[in-house]
């Protein structure tokens, strides 16, 4: 009986070797659901991107005396393409999505550019690529909170801290993006 305690102890270390894997396993399929989760809004982000300019420039032909509201525009448009980081392009899209707010807000105050047949197609792309946006988005914080969950939960915790799996920002609307723009003229 002398390999008893030889067979416990491989059996042991076989079943903390297959948790292990498991564990690690699971920790990159939740990884990869969170990129793919990622890049289905950097899909509809771009589309938004190449949409902008020409929203711009239709509302420019009416307002031209709005020059800040064009400039922040095209500062966060560039800024959100330009991100290297999700985290930074969430933060450059929410500062984006408060300029359009302000865009759109000046355009209300001339009647002939709201019944302006382009400038109210690419209102209308516009609202359907936010409305995918928002699409992605969700799916995106559902399948980071999945990840960041199991990042959390004991045991994996401690394979996610071993193999520096960290917890993943959520694409959240800042409260900026939440406040009624004011325009005065």
């Amino acid at each position: 009986m002398p390999w008893l305690p030889w067979v416990i102890i491989g059996a042991v270390i076989v079943i903390l070797a297959l948790w292990i894997a498991g564990s690690y396993n699971r920790l990159v399929s939740y990884s990869v659901r969170v990129d793919n989760g990622w890049a289905q809004v950097d899909v509809q982000l771009k589309k938004r991107f190449d949409l902008i300019p020409n929203l711009v420039e239709t509302v420019k032909g009416y307002a031209a005396h709005e020059k800040s509201t064009f400039e922040a525009v095209t500062k966060w448009r560039s800024a959100a393409m330009n991100a290297k980081t999700p985290e930074e392009a969430m933060e450059s899209n929410a500062k984006l999505s408060r300029a359009m707010v302000n865009l759109f807000a000046t355009a209300e105050q001339y009647p002939d550019l709201k019944a302006n047949q382009n400038f109210m197609d690419l209102q209308g792309q516009l609202q359907n690529i936010e409305t995918k946006i928002a699409v992605s988005r969700q799916f995106y914080n559902d399948t980071a909170m999945k990840y960041n969950e199991y990042v959390m939960h004991f045991p994996s915790n401690i394979i996610a801290s071993i193999f520096r799996f960290n917890a993943r920002k959520y694409f959240e609307v800042d409260e900026g993006s939440k406040a009624v723009p004011q325009v005065k003229f």
